[in-house]
């Protein structure tokens, strides 16, 4: 026995000495975003978004949680916490396992699954979208169309929650989303809470998608598929927005990133059946079918052969469209309604600030400030759509050979270099275009929504995001989404002043995701670069 003891943790150290990461301090960083996500669910009893006419709202938990302003303060509190901890975790996380070698798999799977689950228990947070599309449910239950109706055509309409800002806007949403959210009105509920499960399962496939897929394409085109899925889908500006908000975009994020996968592993057809489910979802990734077209043709395709087989994709996917909209009977309304998100603007969207600071000036002397604003978000979303026909059309240079070391075991070597085949090269090149395409469209459109920029995360992640400057800006901008989702939208009774809460919410995420970036000593080294880090200040751990 006693020599049995003794052995023990010689094979311990031989066991773990294999791990690219000290096992204890990756745990540590698991545990500490479950925390986060535990915190979120807590701090949504207090200030997440309940309907009306739910039955949670008459609990004496939920009473308490959202009518006294102590609860509301401290439920604030916890969520800003909350996201600042799954901001640390993910960065710790990021640290423990630089090796990045197939020893991390089950480690971030673990995580994910660790950070997710509590996160499906909370009420919606930072957005009230899954409430209008219980909303549009309606419409459709009540034989009204939601592509010429608004939420606000229902009797009660403000009683099912949903945001006034789009309770008259048509639906911008695909035939495929329709049904899901015609299935959750007629499901027997009590509360809205129970007609929010379809959407959150939906969220949750959309991620599960993005987890089997956003690898798989990393590895494909050079690029280690463990450190694209901690980049990208255990980044905690994801789970908000697509669990914790219950956004429609998660299952049409997974849905295309699984379509140019297929396309890109040369099973075109069954690439553009996902991407045109995508498209049922939100129409916008139309942007994604030219360029699965592209992949399709082959890099040594002739213009002949790339209009025939762009045909061929538009019109697979067209006759998919067409057949959904004959089922349910809306036909290809959801095209009018493509607009419904350009009707506002955000203050750090470029074009949305610049076109209303122009506006606003004209105005004040005396011109039509409201055309003005119009006439330059109309050249901005001209802009983008000339932007998206040249990636398309323009001649394709394929990117050098890598002259980095192998990031996947996937990937064969020569001379200890990583060696892509031309197929594989193409196919790096084609969705690099088409990140570009998409980073266009969102970033000349005057409402930049948080969810939109994740997008362009995954479609940039898959095609390679290098260690250095860009994964320092990946850094900055999880740490402002994060902060932006936050201080965004709060559920806040009138009696109880909004100001101060989202002052206090401001206040905090502000300090929590500073000190994160900036004073934390074991987390700060990856926000600043090494001349950064030596002039910086100290502090306390």
């Amino acid at each position: 026995m006693t020599s049995t003891r003794a052995a023990l943790p010689e094979v311990k150290h031989k066991l773990f000495s294999k791990l690219p990461f000290r096992t204890g301090t990756a745990a540590s960083a698991m545990w500490q975003g479950f925390a986060g996500s535990l915190l979120l669910l807590l701090g949504s009893f207090g200030v997440g978004w309940l309907a009306s006419s739910s039955v949670l709202i008459r609990n004496p938990l939920f009473i308490l949680a959202r009518t006294t302003p102590v609860a509301v303060i401290t439920t604030t509190v916890m969520l800003c916490v909350g996201a600042a901890l799954m901001l640390r975790a993910w960065v710790r996380l990021r640290q423990h396992l630089a090796g990045w070698d197939d020893d991390c798999g089950p480690v971030l799977k673990k995580a994910l699954s660790l950070w997710v689950a509590p996160m499906m228990l909370a009420l919606p947070l930072f957005s009230r979208d899954s409430y209008a599309y219980i909303g549009q449910g309606r419409l459709m239950q009540q034989g009204l169309d939601p592509y010429t109706n608004g939420i606000s055509a229902l009797n009660n309409y403000f009683s099912l929650g949903p945001d006034t800002l789009w309770t008259e806007a048509p639906t911008p949403y695909g035939p495929l989303w329709l049904w899901l959210e015609h299935l959750a009105v007629i499901l027997p509920a009590s509360s809205p809470e129970i007609a929010l499960i379809p959407f959150r399962l939906a969220s949750l496939a959309g991620v599960i998608l993005l987890a089997v897929y956003v690898p798989k394409l990393a590895a494909r085109h050079g690029f280690n598929p463990h450190r694209a899925l901690w980049l990208t889908v255990l980044n905690p500006v994801v789970l908000i927005n697509f669990v914790a908000s219950v956004h429609n975009d998660s299952l049409m994020l997974g849905l295309v990133v699984a379509g140019i996968y297929y396309a890109s592993a040369k099973r075109p057809i069954v690439g553009i059946l996902f991407v045109t489910a995508s498209i049922a979802i939100k129409p916008i990734t139309l942007i994604a079918l030219p360029f699965v077209g592209l992949l399709w043709a082959g890099y040594q395709a002739g213009w002949v052969r790339k209009f025939g087989i762009w045909a061929a994709t538009l019109g697979i996917s067209t006759a998919i469209m067409a057949a959904m909209g004959a089922i349910n009977g809306f036909g290809f309304g959801w095209l009018a309604a493509l607009q419904t998100p350009g009707t506002v603007w955000i203050w750090y969207a470029p074009v949305g600030l610049f076109s209303n600071a122009v506006g606003f000036v004209v105005m004040v002397l005396g011109g039509a400030g409201a055309a003005v604003t119009d006439v330059i978000q109309t050249i901005g979303q001209l802009t983008s759509i000339l932007i998206v026909m040249a990636l398309a059309f323009l001649k394709l240079t394929l990117p050098p050979q890598s002259p980095q070391s192998p990031q996947s075991p996937q990937s064969p070597t020569k001379n200890g270099a990583i060696f892509l085949d031309q197929s594989q090269r193409y196919s790096q090149a084609v969705l690099r275009r088409m990140a570009w395409a998409f980073a266009a469209v969102v970033l000349l459109a005057p409402m930049i929504q948080p969810w939109y920029m994740l997008w362009l995360l995954a479609f940039f992640a898959v095609t390679g995001i290098p260690e250095g400057w860009q994964t320092r800006l990946t850094l900055y901008l999880s740490a402002f989404f994060t902060l932006i989702a936050l201080t965004d939208q709060l559920s806040v009774f009138p009696w109880i002043p909004v100001v101060l809460i989202r002052t206090i919410a401001i206040a905090l995420g502000l300090i929590c995701i500073l000190y994160v970036m900036f004073f934390d000593k074991k987390t700060r080294g990856q926000f600043l670069r090494p001349r950064q880090l030596a002039s910086f200040p100290t502090t306390a751990p």
